[in-house]
C-alpha cells in the first residue's frame, strides 16, 4: 500500500497518503489572499509519482492535488477545512452522492450532463464501468487500489474474481462484469457481493471507480498518458516520470458542472510540476523556499521542511510556514509469536515513554503523542481506554508487571525499526525507561529494507514501528488491514499484520463492519475492534506524524484540508499577478 508511511521517514518529520487536518501555524502564512486566475504556480515535487494512470495511482498527495486538477471521479471531498464537512462527500461528475439500497449492497449514481474529456467527447457510464474494469487487470494494472475486487458482484475462482479484466476476459465474463456495473442511459449501478456502506467515502478517495475512455487505453503503455476531464490538462497529454510536466487550461471543462459545491478554484493558468528526485531533495526545495527569489517566490512543494531546518523560521518566513496535523499514526507491534505473555507486553506499554520519543523525533512541531492507531480526524475516533493516562511511561509499573510476569529478568527484546540518526534517538529514548523496568532492549536498525523483513512470520524481533494512514477517513481501511488475520497471515508472510496476530474475537468485530449497512453500525463495530486490540495489547500508539511547510511569498490561498491528505490543497492555491 503507498498510502503506508515508512518508519524511516515518520521519524524525520517526513512520510508517503487520507484525512488531514490543519494545525497551528500562522493565519498569515498565505501571503496575498486575493483570490484570483491567472500566473505561474511552481510546484517542487521532492520525490518521483509512481503513475500518471488513475487506475494505478496511489500516492495521497497526488490523489488529491490530481482530484482537483486533471480527474474528476463521481464524487470529491470539498474543499473545508472542517474536519467533519471536509469528510463528507458531495456530487462531481455524478449529480448527487448515490442513492444505496437498503443493505448498502448496490449503488446508484446518475452522471451530469454535459461533463467532458479533453478532446470533447463526452464522459459516459460506459466510461466509469471501463474505469473500474481495468482494475481487475492487476497484471497490468499494478500499484493501484484494489478494494473493489473484493465487492463488486462478479463470478468467484477459488476464492478470487474470475473476471480477469478488459483485455483478456471473454463476451461471456464481460457480460458478467456489465452486470457488476450497470449502465442505462447516464444511470450507473454499482452491485455488490456485500454492504458497502462507505462506498462514497471510497469514489471520493480514491480512482479505482474513476471513468477511462476505451479508446484512449494502451494497457501497460497508458501509464504516463493522461486523458483529463479537469480544470487543467498535461502539455503534450503525458508526464516525464523523472521531471514532470506542466499543467495548462482544458478549454473542455465546464466549471459549471463543478456544482453544487465548488471543488476547484483552478486560480493558475499553468501549474508547472517539477521533480527533484535527488535523496536530500526536501532540504534542497526548502533551502529555495527560504531564499524566496525568482520563480520560487511562486512555489509550493511535496517536500517537508526538515526538522533540523525548523530554526529557521523567523521573522517574515513565519507568513509563509504552516504546522499541521498529518493523516499518518506510528505505532508500536509486539510479536505475537515471541511476546505471548500478556503481563510482559503490558509492562512494554506502561513503561514506554512516548513523551521523550516525540522529543527525539523532533518535539511537537513535527509529532505529537497517539491515543490510538486510528487517526484523530477519522469519523468515530475515539480514545483507545487502553492507553489512557500519562505517556512519560511509568518504569515502577513497568517493573511490577514484569515481576507479576513470572519471567526472567533481564527480559530481552530486539526493538527492529527503520535505521535513520532521528529513529535511533527515539528508539533510545524508548529503550531508557525499558531498562530501568527490567528489560534489556537491543535496537536493531534496518538499512535498504524494513516491511519486506517486519512481515515475515519466523523473524526474531519482539517489536517493530509502523506507520499508517487511511485510504480514505473510515476506520474500515485502518483496522481490517493491519489486524484481521485472514487475508494477511499465511505461512510466508503476515503482510501488514506485522505482528502475526490472530484474533477470532477481532476477526467477528470485523465481519461485523462489512457487513453493516449503515456507516454508524459500521462504526461502533469498528470501536469495538479496537477495544480488543488495546485489551490484547496487540499494539500501543507511539505519535500523529506533523507536516511542516514552507512556500514562496506570491502564493495565494495556502492552506491544507482534510481532503488534501495534510499537503497543500491546491484548489484554492493562486498566485499574485
Amino acid at each position: 500500500m503507498l498510502r503506508r508511511i515508512g518508519a524511516a521517514s515518520v521519524a524525520a518529520g517526513l512520510g508517503l497518503s487520507l484525512a488531514a487536518c490543519g494545525g497551528s501555524g500562522s493565519d498569515e502564512g498565505s501571503g496575498d489572499e486575493t483570490a484570483s486566475k491567472g500566473g505561474t504556480l511552481n510546484y517542487l515535487l521532492s520525490s518521483p509519482f509512481e503513475s500518471a494512470d488513475p487506475q494505478r495511482i496511489y500516492l495521497g498527495v497526488q490523489l488529491a492535488n490530481w482530484r482537483r486538477t486533471v480527474y474528476r471521479g463521481l464524487v470529491a471531498f470539498p474543499m473545508d477545512e472542517d474536519e467533519k464537512a471536509g469528510n463528507t462527500p458531495v456530487a462531481d461528475l455524478a449529480t448527487d452522492t448515490g442513492t444505496p439500497n437498503e443493505d448498502a449492497s448496490s449503488w446508484e449514481f446518475t452522471i451530469k450532463d454535459g461533463v467532458k474529456w479533453e478532446d470533447g467527447s463526452d464522459i459516459t457510464c460506459e466510461d466509469f464501468r471501463y474505469g473500474a474494469s481495468r482494475v481487475f487487470a492487476n497484471d497490468v494494472i499494478t500499484g493501484g487500489p484494489n478494494y473493489t475486487l473484493s465487492y463488486l458482484d462478479v463470478p468467484q475462482k477459488d476464492g478470487k474474481p474470475a473476471y480477469p479484466g478488459p483485455y483478456k476476459a471473454t463476451p461471456e465474463q464481460q457480460a458478467e462484469f456489465d452486470k457488476a456495473i450497470a449502465c442505462d442511459g447516464n444511470k450507473i449501478t454499482y452491485n455488490f457481493n456485500k454492504p458497502w456502506a462507505d462506498f462514497p467515502l471510497a469514489a471520493a478517495g480514491m480512482m479505482m471507480t474513476d471513468p477511462y475512455k476505451e479508446s484512449f487505453d494502451e494497457g501497460p503503455k497508458s501509464e504516463w498518458k493522461v486523458l483529463s476531464n479537469g480544470p487543467y490538462k498535461l502539455e503534450g497529454g503525458v508526464w516525464d516520470k523523472n521531471k514532470g510536466a506542466t499543467m495548462v487550461r482544458n478549454d473542455q471543462y465546464d466549471e459549471k458542472t463543478d456544482t453544487p459545491e465548488k471543488l476547484r478554484l483552478a486560480l493558475p493558468d499553468e501549474i508547472v510540476w517539477s521533480i527533484d528526485g535527488s535523496d536530500d531533495a526536501a532540504e534542497i526545495i526548502n533551502q529555495r523556499l527560504l531564499a524566496n527569489s525568482g520563480d520560487d517566490q511562486y512555489a509550493i512543494t511535496t517536500g517537508r521542511l526538515p526538522a533540523t531546518m525548523l530554526q529557521q523560521v523567523t521573522g517574515d518566513v513565519e507568513k509563509r510556514y504552516r504546522n499541521v496535523l498529518s493523516p499518518y499514526v506510528n505505532y508500536m507491534v509486539p510479536n505475537a509469536k515471541k511476546l505471548t505473555n500478556p503481563k510482559v507486553r503490558e509492562a512494554l506499554k506502561v513503561g514506554a515513554d512516548i513523551d521523550s520519543f516525540v522529543k527525539a523525533l523532533g518535539g511537537d512541531k513535527v509529532a505529537v503523542p497517539a491515543e490510538s492507531l486510528v487517526n484523530p480526524v477519522t469519523p468515530g475516533y475515539q480514545d483507545n481506554p487502553a492507553f489512557e493516562g500519562d505517556n512519560s511511561g511509568d518504569v515502577e509499573a513497568a517493573k511490577k508487571l514484569l515481576e507479576e510476569s513470572g519471567e526472567k529478568v533481564p527480559y530481552p527484546i530486539k526493538l527492529t525499526y527503520a535505521k535513520s540518526p532521528t529513529n535511533d534517538a527515539a528508539m533510545g529514548a524508548l529503550k531508557q525507561k525499558w531498562d530501568a523496568a527490567g528489560f534489556q532492549v537491543t535496537l536493531d536498525g534496518l538499512g535498504d529494507t524494513y516491511y519486506d523483513v517486519i512481515s515475515k512470520p519466523n523473524k526474531d524481533s519482539d517489536l517493530m514501528m509502523g506507520g499508517w494512514g487511511n485510504d480514505w477517513p473510515s476506520m474500515m481501511t485502518v483496522m481490517p488491514p493491519l489486524f484481521d488475520s485472514r487475508p494477511n497471515i499465511s505461512a510466508t508472510d503476515c503482510n501488514n499484520d506485522y505482528g502475526c496476530y490472530h484474533s477470532d474475537e477481532f476477526n467477528k468485530k470485523m465481519d461485523e463492519a462489512a457487513n453493516a449497512s449503515d456507516l454508524d453500525a459500521q462504526i461502533k463495530a469498528l470501536q469495538e475492534g479496537d477495544e480488543i486490540l488495546g485489551k490484547d495489547i496487540a499494539y500501543f500508539p507511539l505519535n500523529v506524524t506533523k507536516f511542516n511547510w514552507l512556500h514562496g511569498s506570491k502564493v495565494t490561498g495556502f492552506t491544507t484540508t482534510p481532503a488534501s491528505s495534510g499537503y497543500a490543497e491546491i484548489g484554492l492555491i493562486g498566485v499574485q499577478n
